[in-house]
């Protein structure tokens, strides 16, 4: 898969990010199927696999119970072949607070979870609530402080609404937002963001697994020109390479 520009932020991406929810915890998704946590010889195959199909962008959070610090474990040594996102605001899980304090305190856990002394991008992880009022901008302060001391490279949010998404685009380098063949209130939003040289990032572009026909779902993501990836969560790395023929196609470089 060839690389794209996160926005202007100068950062190179894979059109298709791998999500970590599963590595860190089973409980409160909504896949279609219950989800077993991988072993770490299994999450060590899976992004060694995700290595070698050309998949460099990693999702986490602290949400998302040990995800980040297994990723920690697994990543030593490989920090540079990666691009980590994580997220601040929420704790595992759903438990929030986007004060400024809590909001450093958060990156600096991550920081120490993950064994990096910087982040690619930190999100603000909302809770679709605080995301478009005052408490968002306090919280964008506290990150682009956290940029300018060099520990975050891009900031942005994980928004839940359009006005959300909105506040977002006047303050971030980034915006992930849900898009998918049977949710698509957001690409007004994604339009706009493209338009401001943001990077768009797209989770839940199978509908958290029960889109019945990938490669058409990750084609309707990827074809609008603003998105820069579709973040796709597994812990199955045939099903990987499964989402990642299905980018290639999309983009028309590989094989129908």
């Amino acid at each position: 898969m060839q690389s794209r520009p996160l926005g202007s932020t100068g950062i190179m991406v894979s059109p298709l990010g791998l999500g970590t929810v599963a590595l860190g915890r089973a409980e409160g998704l909504k896949y279609p199927s219950p989800v077993r946590i991988p072993t770490d010889d299994e999450a060590r195959a899976l992004l060694w696999r995700a290595r070698e199909l050309g998949v460099n962008l990693i999702d986490t959070a602290p949400a998302y119970g040990l995800s980040e610090e297994r990723l920690g474990s697994f990543l030593q040594g490989e920090r540079g072949d990666w691009v980590v996102v994580t997220k601040a605001g929420e704790e595992y899980y759903q438990r929030y607070d986007f004060s400024p304090d809590s909001i450093v305190r958060s990156v600096e856990r991550s920081l120490t979870r993950l064994r990096t002394d910087y982040l690619d991008a930190v999100l603000l992880h909302s809770d679709g609530v605080v995301e478009a009022g005052a408490g968002a901008d306090e919280a964008y302060d506290a990150l682009a402080r956290l940029r300018e001391r060099g520990l975050v490279r891009a900031i942005g949010a994980s928004t839940k609404t359009e006005a959300g998404a909105d506040r977002a685009i006047e303050r971030c380098d980034v915006v992930m937002l849900t898009c998918n063949e049977q949710e698509t209130a957001m690409i007004g939003a994604i339009e706009r963001a493209h338009s401001r040289g943001l990077g768009v990032l797209v989770k839940k572009p199978l509908g958290s697994g029960h889109a019945g026909d990938v490669a058409r779902g990750i084609r309707f993501v990827l074809d609008h020109p603003g998105v820069t990836a579709a973040i796709v969560g597994t812990t199955n790395p045939d099903h990987l390479e499964k989402n990642v023929r299905a980018v290639e196609r999309a983009m028309g470089g590989g094989a129908s």
